[in-house]
């Protein structure tokens, strides 16, 4: 049903149902109500498109991923992170618009975007330590939110990011005190804030213990199984192998589990495993008692708030922009145990 049959199955005019279906204060309660009891009946559905031009808006967001300098943004964590924001959009009446590029040309993608008025704003995702897209962004005068942070901007600007260097400088400490001397690291790509920022803790725990970092237990490449299983490989050929490791993701934790598991050691017992797990739909650490012990925080939550942080943003310009830090929580699992003697 389309808005001209609704309005003459009520007998108003279209002006008056589409007012009372996006909540104008000029008409009465009464009618309102009717109207949104009939259009509820009839399996009635604006036509966003439509509303957009009424409006001004376009009523999408978008997600630029440039896939040639990124690629790790295309996996499991990524697509939780989509399925959250997009049951904030579609809440609000807004669509998503994807658009999968080669990062050579994203600020093009971006201006675009703003010059056809494609979306009314943006997220920005996998951060850099130095982020030029937030300043092209500010730049322009499109909205955005960032998923994560990044340093050496000016301006303050919306973003949502787990505290990425106390959870892991709480990991290494938890592996600390169950007596593990030798500590490896299969981190993300440290270009990447986050990745930057999950070193930094795990140097600072071990340090806070009078222990200097061994550059040859610190691996740092994309989240992946591969990654995880040939990093886990180089570190248990070394003279003094690693008693324990802390990777970035639960994708990259099976990977040193198979690399472990190779060796003929028993995992928790052997070699102790921390990940950080972003409590995936479909790749779960486990049931009621996780597999891996990790520091925990669900990435389609992040993806639901973060949304909502930034349509906030773009109807309410004048406000100043939000920040939150989650915290992630240490969840104790079967793959940790005492260093061995």
């Amino acid at each position: 049903m389309n808005l001209k049959e609704l309005s003459q199955n009520l007998g108003l005019s279209q002006t008056t149902v589409s007012r009372a279906l996006n909540g104008y204060p000029e008409v009465n309660s009464a009618t309102r109500q009717r109207v949104e009891r009939a259009a509820q009946q009839f399996g009635y559905r604006p036509n966003i498109r439509a509303k957009g031009l009424a409006t001004g808006q376009a009523l999408a967001i978008g997600h630029v991923i440039p896939i040639g300098t990124t690629p790790e943004m295309v996996n499991p964590v990524f697509g939780d992170f989509i399925a959250g924001a997009g049951e904030t959009y579609s809440r609000n009446g807004y669509e998503m618009i994807l658009s999968i590029i080669d990062g050579r040309n994203e600020d093009n993608i971006y201006r675009g975007l703003k010059a056809r008025r494609a979306v009314d704003g943006v997220i920005v995702h996998g951060p850099r330590i130095s982020e030029p897209r937030v300043e092209l962004l500010q730049e322009i005068d499109l909205p955005f939110a960032v998923h994560g942070r990044t340093g050496h901007v000016e301006k303050p600007f919306t973003w949502l990011d787990v505290n990425n260097e106390e959870a892991f400088a709480e990991a290494t400490g938890y592996l600390l005190d169950l007596g593990h001397r030798r500590i490896g690291l299969v981190n993300g790509q440290e270009k990447l804030d986050f990745a930057h920022r999950r070193r930094a803790g795990y140097v600072a725990a071990l340090t806070s213990r009078g222990i200097v970092p061994d550059p040859a237990l610190m691996h740092s490449n994309q989240m992946t199984e591969v990654i995880g299983y040939e990093s886990t490989c180089q570190m248990l050929a070394l003279t003094a192998p690693p008693t324990a490791i802390i990777c970035a993701s639960l994708v990259s934790a099976l990977g040193v589990r198979r690399a472990v598991e190779e060796q003929g050691l028993v995992m928790g017992r052997d070699v102790s495993i921390i990940t950080h797990d972003d409590a995936l739909s479909y790749l779960q650490n486990g049931g009621d008692t996780p597999i891996f012990t990790a520091t925990r925080s669900s990435v389609r939550d992040a993806g639901r708030l973060l949304a909502d942080m930034l349509l906030y943003a773009i109807t309410h310009p004048d406000e100043p922009p939000q920040n939150k830090l989650l915290t992630a929580e240490l969840v104790i699992g079967r793959s940790t145990g005492p260093a061995p003697r």
